[in-house]
């Protein structure tokens, strides 16, 4: 069997995108993986990033060298990246995965000379450029590293067509389309509720998603609309989770949950009428998302409510899976729910009925495997004797 090595820097066991790309590279060939937290279910090893480690080089040395721009001085310095290499990380790999371009360095030293395949989350070079250290210090790097090893991958992939066009036009590399679908689920629309649109929300609860504006928003609904939320916390230790908790305290039609492991969320959420996701354009993928809860939404059988975005607008226009609002504006947000009834919600959910083959990630899975399989098995199969 092959052998394969997925870089990412993220717990693997919550990262959605992470654990359906294992699933096709685990009938593939041996996989081993490096990341942080505990060993995805299907590897043959993991080697497990230290907790806090940072995944930048954030140490007053690497902060020196990125407001200096010695890029090529600073790849590899990360505290996560010192800690893999000082790791006993077997050579022969048939392929290397790297999850996103702050692990590019890292992958193709580990590679020695194996392809290696980058899949981009998103636009790398401005990921957090609403936070101005991060785009002075940080987006320069991540921009050099796409313009540096995006050329010499293997294969690279991306989550739209706009991001891909990014990557196309800047870097020079024409990246195949891996959406964030999830797994198509055997699921049937849930019947509505008279005088009743239950809304729903899954994610991380980050600061600058306008999930302030949502908790708000759903405050001034009238009594038929509720919400409730299943959120991650956030890298800020939960504080602002805590911050909309307290937005929404005393409104017994707002709900906070638990949060679900990805593979069972569309179940969960299947029992509601509404997905929503209201996210401000703040940067540029904010502004091109889309995100794993638009699938999630799609596979439960829900509607789908969401703003002005361009990529969730696109695929919802298409199979009339919900109502997009005409701004981001919280009037605008309020507008859009307004006229929805349950007749109208029960023609959103046949529709994401319909939808939900085409939009899985078996249907994306159908044209990425032969791509990974040919980096597998470049020569291919010997020619027949005639």
């Amino acid at each position: 069997m092959p052998k394969i090595l997925v870089i990412s820097f993220s717990p693997i066991v919550r990262d959605a995108r992470v654990l359906r790309q294992l699933s096709l590279l685990t009938r593939l060939g041996d996989v081993s993986t490096i990341g942080y937290g505990e060993a995805p279910e299907g590897v043959q090893q993991h080697f497990r990033v230290p907790d806090g480690a940072a995944s930048l080089p954030q140490t007053p040395l690497g902060v020196l060298k990125l407001a200096l721009r010695a890029h090529r001085a600073v790849e590899n310095t990360s505290p996560a990246a010192r800690a893999v290499l000082g790791m006993e990380i077997p050579d022969g790999w048939d392929l290397v995965v790297a999850n996103d371009a702050r692990v590019l360095d890292l992958a193709f030293t580990l590679s020695k000379g194996a392809p290696v395949w980058a899949d981009m989350h998103e636009w790398a070079p401005e990921e957090r450029t609403h936070i101005r250290s991060w785009k002075y210090l940080v987006a320069p790097f991540m921009t050099e590293l796409c313009r540096l090893y995006l050329p010499k991958a293997a294969l690279v992939t991306t989550v739209g067509d706009e991001i891909a066009a990014l990557y196309q036009t800047r870097f020079g590399v024409t990246p195949a389309l891996m959406t964030n679908a999830t797994h198509f689920r055997e699921l049937s629309p849930s019947p509505s509720v008279a005088d009743r649109i239950r809304c729903v929300h899954s994610g991380a609860a980050i600061h600058g998603r306008g999930l302030e504006r949502m908790v708000e928003v759903f405050r001034d609904l009238p009594e038929r609309y509720s919400l409730d939320l299943y959120l991650v916390p956030g890298g800020d230790g939960g504080k602002h989770l805590a911050t909309l908790r307290e937005a929404a305290a005393n409104d017994p039609r707002i709900t906070f949950h638990e949060p679900v492991a990805p593979e069972a969320l569309p179940t969960v959420l299947s029992a509601y009428d509404v997905g929503v996701f209201w996210i401000p354009p703040t940067h540029t993928n904010a502004r091109l998302t889309l995100p794993n809860k638009f699938f999630d939404y799609v596979q439960a059988r829900l509607g789908v409510a969401i703003g002005p975005s361009i990529e969730m607008t696109r695929l919802l226009e298409r199979f009339d899976l919900g109502v997009v609002s005409a701004s981001f504006d919280e009037h605008d947000l309020r507008a859009s729910l307004l006229d929805v009834t349950p007749e109208r919600v029960e023609a959103f959910k046949r529709a994401s009925d319909v939808a939900a083959r085409e939009l899985s990630f078996e249907n994306t899975e159908a044209r990425i495997a032969p791509l990974v399989e040919a980096l597998l098995d470049p020569v291919g199969p010997p020619a027949a004797e005639s």
